[in-house]
């Protein structure tokens, strides 16, 4: 099956390409970036079969500077609505959430995503700590997903690439306590106790928190924004770096899918055995990448040193499990 992205990009090339250019022809001054990001399976090349019910269409993304999008904006939209509505049997008419592909600014594109302004030099970029630090990291995912066709300009590449330089350090730092505090609190401490009472649905929400914040701290660890939830799993395993725990975290699934109460207690023992493996290896890797020195397996444990760290003091004087994604 050919995936979405491919089939944008080849969507672009046999039909957008041309429509651009004669637009260019009565605009010669603007300067145009066309590709595909975003929200959608497809931007992330994650999609497959089920993901064509909805919003997965032949098209592609034009991205303007302010200036240009006041001077051409309707008009290139205007182009863009009249290109062929289906391709290699894929129809527009599956689009529900409009907005996701045609002509925006480059500020707007960045802006929903970051919930930054930016400069006109790098518009929609985070420019504070506290701007980083608010901005949700599967928006991130979004804004520095897919394949850019063309960027006259260079501006919308400029974003991107900041983007994709990842967090400021003290960010990064905050965002790791933050997700060790909950690894160390849903899995290592609460996961156990409420085994020991045998607490199934409470079982079930604390190795969901365990995991959510398991697939987060991969992908931080990666220097790797987390997807949207349903595609952090597949992301994670995917990753170089502790792509073992993403595997554990799988098995750990398997360990509520028992039926028989008398196998109850065995699965719960394995499921608090897998969390006890992953916070090893996050810890032996938070020691690696010196975020931490402590030796204890007890990711609590490791909060003091990976807070101090932090130089700015509004992040550092925010408690440890703070995290606006949380």
């Amino acid at each position: 099956m050919m995936q979405g992205l491919a089939v944008c990009q080849e969507y672009y090339e046999k039909f957008g390409q041309n429509v651009i250019e004669e637009v260019l022809c009565r605009f010669p001054q603007i300067k145009i970036a066309a590709g595909l990001a975003g929200e959608g399976s497809q931007c992330l090349g994650f999609d497959d079969e089920l993901s064509r019910d909805h919003d997965f269409a032949p098209g592609f993304c034009i991205w303007l500077s302010d200036e240009d999008y006041k001077v051409a904006g309707p008009q290139l939209q205007r182009a863009y609505d009249n290109l062929p509505p289906s391709y290699l049997g894929m129809s527009r008419n599956t689009i529900i959430a409009q907005g996701r592909l045609g002509v925006m600014s480059i500020r707007s594109f960045y802006s929903q995503f970051t919930g930054c302004t930016g400069t006109a030099q790098l518009p929609g970029l985070p420019q504070t700590n506290l701007e980083w630090f608010m901005a949700p990291e599967h928006a991130l995912a979004s804004a520095t997903n897919g394949r850019i066709f063309r960027d006259d300009s260079g501006i919308f590449s400029q974003v991107r690439k900041h983007l994709l330089a990842f967090y400021p350090e003290d960010i990064l730092r905050k965002k790791i306590a933050a997700r060790a505090a909950v690894l160390s609190q849903a899995g290592q401490y609460n996961l156990l106790r409420v085994i020991r009472r045998g607490d199934q649905t409470a079982a079930l929400l604390s190795a969901a928190r365990f995991t959510e914040a398991a697939l987060s701290m991969i992908h931080l660890l990666n220097r790797r924004y987390t997807p949207f939830y349903k595609w952090a799993y597949r992301s994670a395993s995917d990753l170089p770096l502790l792509s073992d725990c993403a595997e554990k975290l799988r098995e750990l699934s398997s360990c509520f899918s028992f039926s028989a109460a008398e196998k109850r207690q065995a699965a719960w023992d394995k499921a608090f055995s897998f969390t006890e493996e992953i916070c090893g290896s996050v810890a032996e890797e938070l020691r690696r990448q010196n975020f931490s020195a402590v030796q204890s397996d007890f990711l609590q444990d490791h909060l003091t040193d990976i807070m101090s760290g932090i130089r700015d003091p509004q992040i550092k004087s925010m408690h440890p499990m703070a995290d606006f994604n949380q």
